[in-house]
């Protein structure tokens, strides 16, 4: 248990906390942002999901900086990273944020790829992420806490840069997926 991996565990141990900020009715009150509300309680999950978000990437740093890539690691880092997302999604779409629609795609395409990657794990094949795949991760944060603040600052112009973000987080999911599966479809061809 070394130290990204700690840190990797504490950010499932976040999901939790965010889940109950989004879920729970709190009466923390709201601030006027551009003709629309944004619920204190959004503002604070927004920030600890911003927080949780940047934990992926301080783990990684570390694990490579220091050589402490683990095979526990490997496994609990994207775990929870989908379970986040995918949390923060269905969350979005509960409070009537996010189109059910986008997230059932976003959602299907995370269970996809995770299951051509234990494909190739029972291959002996270790899937990296790839580049895309990076960038599909980065553009759904940033959708998602865009979505939870209500669009702020943008609101305040009336742009909506939290819808934009999330339709390029779509196109990004959907491609890096097609890619993912076209430079690994040898592993199903050649399983066993």
């Amino acid at each position: 248990m070394n130290i990204p991996n700690k840190i990797t565990i504490s950010r499932i141990f976040l999901i939790p906390i965010f889940i109950i900020l989004l879920s729970v009715p709190f009466d923390w009150g709201e601030w006027n942002i551009g003709g629309s509300q944004l619920p204190v309680s959004h503002f604070a999950a927004a920030l600890l999901f911003i927080i949780a978000s940047t934990t992926d990437w301080v783990d990684g740093y570390y694990a490579r900086k220091y050589n402490l890539v683990t095979n526990l690691g490997k496994f609990l880092d994207p775990l929870a990273d989908k379970l986040l997302v995918t949390a923060a999604f269905i969350l979005l779409v509960e409070m009537g944020l996010a189109p059910a629609w986008v997230v059932i795609l976003i959602i299907s395409r995370e269970l996809a790829v995770t299951g051509l990657r234990l494909v190739a794990a029972g291959e002996g094949i270790v899937l990296a992420a790839s580049n895309m795949g990076k960038l599909k991760t980065v553009t759904q944060i940033v959708a998602i806490a865009a979505l939870l603040l209500h669009n702020f600052p943008f609101a305040y112009i009336g742009f909506p840069f939290a819808q934009v973000m999330l339709y390029i987080a779509l196109f990004f999911t959907v491609y890096s997926g097609y890619d993912y599966f076209v430079k690994n479809w040898h592993v199903m061809r050649d399983s066993k």
